[in-house]
């Protein structure tokens, strides 16, 4: 490394930034960021006396990790020792990776909506009551502030939440060409649910075939944007319905939210089997209502349970994705429809969620994707 009254050349630059990448490894980068990485463009922006001013790293990712790389770009403008200011900025563009699930007998699903979404994920339960719709809300947010396009379909056909907690429970969707819905947007976010096509008290009386036949048509006869990532807030349970909706839709992969209470890990352990049933991979365990902590004095409450998540995933051999805290502005935004990642995306209660979002992201390309670095490669020799 050079001297403060030195400046490195824009060959040391390239070759300092590279290095970085490669032996910057975390969880969500095991081989470091090069390994993944689609496509690598370093600009170089210099003053009048030819020294650098800024530095642009254009990187093509095939998931989200905006917050993650944020940190490694300040960690750069400290390596880059120049007696002028160096800004370094990292621009991140996630690839769109199209995954095709095998239904049980084989056979390939096609994308719906004639390719647009690329990616779907379940969020599940194994009982109600354990915060997977603001979970998923969120989440959802916490994506597209890491840099992806999303939309969530509430697939909760006898108790849809999800318009209430977006803010726009009593718009209903309109359509330009009479036979597609053109879903809602909140605040980006394009959405579509059971809940903005009948009343409250009508959704909660229909059998099993007609509330698979609704999620059905609510996600095929909707004219999705092009989207990254379509979140499906799934019904609590692992019945008939919770089985047919996996079963019908080409699912990339799954979450399981839970609380660290022994009774919701049970019912957690069921929802996990349940997708291995129908060969839909779980990404991870979101431990919800994680702690509480008190806003006096910062004493951290295990109210639920502690580690139950964490047990669970180490158990069942997957993720613990992340842990949230048991908040009072998360349930306050969920009732009036807001959201603090919208908000305030550097805030403490944004970067739990961003952080899950990341590690969703990351752990989809690391587990379902044929182009994952971790993925095996089979040699037949002659």
């Amino acid at each position: 490394m050079k001297s403060n009254n030195e400046t490195l050349t824009p060959v040391e630059i390239e070759q300092l930034i590279n290095e970085s990448l490669s032996h910057y490894v975390t969880d969500n980068f095991p081989q470091g960021v090069l390994a993944v990485c689609q496509q690598l463009t370093i600009t170089q922006d210099h003053n009048k006396a030819k020294k650098p001013k800024k530095i642009t790293i254009n990187l093509v990712m095939p998931f989200v990790c905006q917050g993650e790389l944020d940190l490694l770009a300040q960690t750069l403008t400290q390596s880059l020792v120049c007696p002028v200011s160096i800004n370094v900025e990292l621009a991140i563009k996630p690839v769109r990776q199209f995954t095709l699930n095998k239904t049980q007998n084989g056979t390939e699903q096609a994308s719906p909506a004639q390719g647009k979404i690329a990616n779907i994920i379940a969020i599940a339960s194994g009982k109600g009551g354990v915060g997977k719709s603001t979970t998923t809300v969120n989440l959802a947010y916490a994506l597209m502030a890491e840099g992806a396009s999303v939309g969530i379909l509430d697939a909760d056909i006898y108790g849809p939440s999800i318009p209430s907690m977006l803010g726009i429970k009593n718009e209903k969707p309109s359509s330009s060409d009479g036979k597609l819905m053109t879903p809602l947007n909140a605040k980006g976010l394009s959405a579509m649910s059971i809940g903005f096509l009948v009343d409250e008290a009508d959704a909660t009386v229909w059998r099993g075939p007609m509330a698979s036949t609704a999620f059905n048509q609510l996600l095929n006869e909707t004219d999705w944007p092009e989207l990254d990532y379509l979140l499906i807030d799934m019904p609590p349970g692992t019945g008939d319905i919770q089985l047919t909706l996996a079963q019908k839709v080409p699912v990339a992969a799954a979450v399981i939210v839970t609380t660290p209470q022994d009774i919701a890990l049970i019912d957690a352990v069921k929802g996990i089997a349940m997708f291995d049933k129908v060969k839909v991979p779980v990404l991870g365990i979101v431990e919800n209502m994680s702690y509480h902590l008190c806003e006096n004095c910062g004493h951290k409450s295990h109210i639920f349970g502690e580690a139950g998540g964490e047990h669970m995933a180490q158990d069942y051999q997957t993720h613990l994705l992340g842990q949230l805290p048991l908040d009072i502005g998360i349930r306050q935004d969920a009732d009036f429809g807001e959201s603090d990642i919208i908000e305030n995306s550097t805030g403490e209660i944004a970067n739990h969620y961003r952080k899950i979002a990341r590690n969703m992201s990351a752990q989809l390309f690391l587990q379902c994707d044929n182009a994952s670095p971790l993925t095996a490669t089979v040699i037949v020799k002659p």
